[in-house]
């Protein structure tokens, strides 16, 4: 039984990457950026993506918003004037490439699609969506034990991003450690060290993502 379970899990992961390949095919025939954003739930993850977008007017930003129910998330981005679209995962606590090519073909005409991943630290790890990049966003509220606690998806990840550092204090979490976590994790990474209701590091993160849409 164990085998079997182990063969139905490569057979899915294979599958995933092919379709990830054909996500990734069609994001570079029209010109299009990705960005997979990841993180626990309160990470701030949807606030990132609201300022973003408004920051950034000069770009055409299309977003995919996944949760098990992403209603509440859907209503806050939709305001901000930009193309949106919801993935309701039910059971599934990540996406994955199926459900992204399910909706990516009605983003053509836009320069970067930011996505939303479910709210975890575990489950989006081994799922290819197609995308250019992978940002792995937390909160010092989780403690900062977080990253030595989940390694994999920060080794994985292109940005990084430590968020509610004002609150450090408050919750006696140590940034600087989060930090070296996260280096001797993952070495090549940017990483970012926010509090986006202070606007604090928030520039760093749109000097990225103008880098992103240029190259």
């Amino acid at each position: 039984m164990h085998k079997i379970e182990i063969s139905a899990e490569i057979d899915l992961l294979s599958e995933n990457k092919r379709l990830a390949e054909k996500n990734r095919e069609f994001l570079a025939k029209n010109g299009i950026r990705a960005i997979n954003i990841m993180g626990a739930i309160g990470s701030g993850k949807t606030l990132l993506i609201e300022k973003t977008v408004d920051s950034l007017r000069e770009y055409k930003f299309g977003v995919i918003l996944g949760d098990v129910i992403c209603r509440a998330d859907y209503e806050r981005v939709k305001k901000h004037d930009v193309k949106v679209e919801p993935i309701n995962t039910g059971k599934e606590c990540h996406l994955d490439a199926h459900l992204i090519s399910h909706v990516i073909e009605g983003f053509d005409d836009v320069d970067v699609i930011l996505i939303e991943n479910v709210g975890n630290l575990v489950c989006p790890v081994d799922f290819d969506l197609g995308e250019d990049f992978r940002v792995v966003m937390v909160s010092v509220t989780e403690g900062d034990d977080v990253v030595e606690k989940h390694p994999e998806i920060f080794r994985l990840a292109d940005v990084i991003i430590i968020n509610k550092i004002s609150l450090a204090d408050a919750v006696e979490a140590d940034v600087e450690k989060m930090v070296r976590d996260a280096k001797r994790v993952n070495g090549r990474a940017l990483i970012l060290k926010t509090d986006l209701k202070k606007d604090i590091g928030f520039d760093e993160w749109l000097d990225f993502v103008r880098r992103v849409v240029q190259k």
